[in-house]
């Protein structure tokens, strides 16, 4: 019978008995981040009598296996039939993505730049760290940088690969490779993401020296959370001014969608990959990172024992492992699936396949914890804890396959609410239109909101059942004969962080299948555009060219119905992942606020500090009142950028667009213009946002700690609640527009002019601000551990002068985000 408190998986009450004694006698005073450092993985054993660190080494292993999974798949799709016609439109968005993101690669190096300045600072001035280990942490931060840059990159050639060819495919007269393409694209890019974030992290893990290790991991992540933030929040502003400057045309001259005649829409190609692939991509690569991260800081944090520190470091570790395996698994089974079901339908569902592919995954990945929690986790504690750490993780498991099915509900074409915003759009018109988006957008945050406390809550129970001293009664010390050693001291601090953290944890178990059904939403939008801008159907003997070249006979008519249908259900999934990473961004931001708390009150042992964490605190409450303001400010900001870019690109479109010269195509010149206006404004809009964050973070962690805990509280709550609502209504005013162009077949009607304009209202929101906020969140809560250890090094009045100054530096980009994109007014 196995010894239910023998966490090291050695016999003998003396080795007990020392190790009680080790962790229950451990100082009071908590180490920085700076300060981290790894313990000895090798000195406990697990499956097999394999140390900690063979075990982690496997793991590189199955990190390479999803890396070939993923380049398997890439080459896959490039080999794809693809007409000529076809691939030229997918390698011009593509070149143009291409511009665009080499411009933002050097404007990331350039803030880096800054961050560095920060780093060299406290690690090298203040801390006196050793020069080496500095640059280290230079390096780390570089290496997120690539990572994030890396994944983003690979995510737009992928799909610009498969637009065309999910294009093309829909000329075979079935759906289902219309549907089949999109996910193998995203796969492709789920599973590589994951891969290269957990190699890098296990790398550092076994190859870096434990007392560099700690501060390589926040380099690391810091690095990977600024190249996010750029790509995220550019993208989202380049997307939506092209998207705007592109759908405007519709109702100002009664053209179709992605007319080849106007400049707008190669612009519009390439923003849906700017803004729905790349900046997805990249925040998805930073939020496995940073959440990972947060667990690794809280384990060597507020845990002092070196052998529990191990097995939950390798356990979280494997857990991250397992992830990719259950999402190959699913994804295999899930396609064997639906090519039975649909391989020969005529007609198909394409909801009903991804939404089985995220509950399958989902169960896998419950049943996968459980199994690999108890053969590695099982000796923890009492013998209890593996099923109680592994329940809470399902608890993150189960949000992330039920707040998309809870997206569904407020964004699929099929679901009440975007049927509301069509009906109320026949007899109000677009003023109805947009006030019943926005019932859906705030219900969405009410029942999200509800489905994210109940789960948390569940968490938070489970943590009450003896994690804080791993179920080590006297009770269970007695009836083996050792001595009881102080069991009033606890082995882990703050259990309810550390469940919260798991939560953050768990939403992501699916990583691979959550990235792969957001990425599904820009390759469907790409194909429609890509099948219209190609003007196949115009193409001289294009019937019997296809018949000679790829052996079938084109069906024009179904496959732009299939292609609209499956924008749909794009639309929907591209929903669905929102949520999830924004839920993560707040979920694990309580774990690395916690991070920052256990330095300012000594390890939760200086009551008078502890005191100050409360609304009577006035310095904690103003802070809580000073995030909901800046988040506000966020959301005004970027959808001025958009909006302004939006101007000045409907300007140019509408004076050079030509209709009546008899022309095809419009010019690549003007084409090119529209890009150019875009890239402009989403830099200038970048550079106010970020700057304005990053000065601000400074500014009050300088100024007052307990004010600066009170505001990144603040930033995560309302961020949160401004992200679902504003997500989620733009969804719902995306798919009410689809549900007229397809089931009603109301183009050019005054009916469609409503939709436009809810869905120009909604553009902003769910792609611009919305997901802004995820990288923002984070990239915040993240530096401000940086900047707080900065203040707290510095003396009262120099930290005082910096936050004034600091703060009047963030004024001047609040001011310039309205007045430097300030549409020129005419005078009257």
């Amino acid at each position: 019978m196995k010894k239910p408190f023998n966490v090291v998986r050695k016999a003998g009450a003396a080795s007990v008995s020392a190790f009680l004694g080790v962790l229950l006698h451990a100082p009071k005073a908590m180490a920085s981040e700076a300060d981290l450092v790894l313990p000895d993985l090798h000195s406990v054993p697990f499956l097999g009598g394999i140390p900690g660190d063979t075990l982690l080494l496997w793991g590189l292993a199955i990190c390479l296996f999803g890396m070939v999974f993923g380049a398997i798949q890439y080459m896959g799709i490039r080999k794809l039939p693809v007409h000529s016609a076809m691939r030229e439109i997918s390698e011009l968005i593509y070149a143009t993505c291409k511009t665009y993101l080499i411009t933002q690669g050097k404007f990331i190096l350039v803030l880096w730049v800054l961050i560095g300045a920060i780093i060299v600072a406290y690690f090298g001035w203040l801390r006196q760290m050793e020069t080496v280990k500095v640059l280290s942490i230079l390096l780390a931060s570089l290496i997120g940088i690539l990572g994030s840059y890396t994944v983003a990159w690979f995510g737009m050639r992928i799909n610009t690969f498969a637009n065309s060819r999910t294009a093309f495919a829909s000329l075979g007269g079935k759906p289902f490779p219309t549907y089949a393409i999109p996910l193998r694209a995203g796969m492709s890019i789920g599973m590589l993401l994951i891969s290269i974030e957990l190699f890098v992290m296990l790398v550092i893990l076994l190859f870096v020296p434990a007392d560099f290790a700690g501060p390589c991991f926040i380099g690391f992540a810091i690095g990977e959370s600024l190249g996010a933030s750029v790509l995220r929040i550019a993208g989202g502003i380049f997307t939506k001014i092209a998207d705007i400057g592109s759908d405007l045309m519709k109702i100002v001259f009664k053209i179709k969608e992605d007319d080849a005649r106007n400049p707008g829409v190669i612009a519009d190609c390439a923003g849906d990959n700017a803004g729905d692939s790349v900046g997805p991509t990249a925040d998805g690569f930073e939020t496995y990172g940073v959440t990972g991260v947060a667990l690794i800081s809280f384990i060597l944090l507020a845990i002092k024992a070196p052998e529990v520190q191990i097995m939950l470091l390798v356990w979280i570790f494997a857990m991250r492992l397992v992830m990719i395996l259950a999402s190959a698994f699913s994804y295999w089974a899930n396609d064997a699936i639906a090519k039975m079901k649909y391989s020969n339908a005529d007609e198909m569902n394409f909801e009903k396949p991804l939404i089985t592919l995220v509950w399958l995954t989902s169960i896998v990945s419950i049943i996968l914890t459980y199994i690999a929690s108890y053969y590695l986790i099982s000796t923890l504690g009492d013998g209890t804890m593996w099923w109680k750490l592994a329940s809470i993780i399902t608890c993150g498991t189960i949000a992330g396959a039920l707040i998309p099915e809870l997206v569904n509900r407020f964004t699929s074409t099929e679901c009440a609410h975007v049927r509301n915003v069509v009906q109320c759009s026949k007899e109000g018109g677009a003023a109805l239109n947009i006030l019943s988006g926005l019932v859906a957008g705030n219900f969405s945050a009410y029942w999200m909101g509800l489905a994210i406390v109940v789960l948390m809550a569940g968490a938070y129970g489970l943590s009450t059942l003896g994690l804080s001293t791993l179920g080590l009664t006297p009770e269970l010390i007695a009836a083996q004969g050792i001595l009881t050693v102080g069991l009033d001291k606890v082995i882990m601090l703050a259990p309810s962080v550390f469940a919260f953290g798991l939560v953050a944890f768990g939403f992501l178990s699916m990583g691979p299948v959550t990235i792969a059904v957001d990425s599904y939403g820009p390759v469907t939008d790409n194909a429609q555009s890509v099948y219209e801008l190609s003007l196949i159907e115009t193409l001289p003997n294009i019937k019997q060219s296809i018949q000679s070249e790829f052996g079938f006979q084109p069906d024009f008519t179904n496959a732009k119905r299939y292609l609209e249908a499956n924008d749909g259900a794009g639309n929907t999934f591209k929903a669905t992942a929102k949520p999830v990473l924004i839920g993560t961004a707040v979920v694990g931001s309580t774990t690395m606020i916690f991070s920052i708390i256990m330095i300012l009150t000594s390890g939760l042992a200086d009551s008078a500090a502890i005191a100050k964490l409360s609304i009577l605190s006035p310095p904690f409450l103003l802070g809580l009142m000073m995030g909901g303001a800046v988040i506000y400010w966020f959301t005004g900001a970027s959808i001025n950028a958009v909006t302004t870019g939006a101007y000045y690109a409907v300007e140019f479109i509408k004076k050079n667009i030509r209709l009546d010269s008899g022309a095809e195509k419009a010019s690549v010149e003007d084409s090119k213009k529209v890009v150019e206006i875009c890239t402009k404004f989403a830099q200038k809009g970048m550079v106010n946002l970020f700057l304005t964050v990053f000065f601000t973070t400074l500014a009050f962690a300088c100024l007052d700690s307990f004010f600066f805990i009170g505001y990144l509280i603040s930033i995560a709550l309302f961020g949160l609640y401004q992200a679902i609502f504003m997500a989620n209504a733009g969804g719902a005013w995306d798919n009410a527009k689809k549900l007229v162009e397809t089931e009603l077949n109301a183009k050019g009607t005054e009916l469609h002019d409503a939709s436009i304009v809810g869905d120009t209202v909604g553009d902003p929101f769910k792609d611009t601000s919305s997901v802004a906020l995820n990288p923002i969140i984070k990239f915040t809560t993240l530096f401000g551990l940086l900047a707080i250890e900065l203040a707290i090094e510095l003396a009262p009045q120099l930290a005082l002068s910096l936050a004034a100054v600091f703060f009047a530096l963030s004024l001047v980009f609040v001011h310039r985000s309205f007045f430097s994109m300030r549409i020129k007014v005419d005078e009257h």
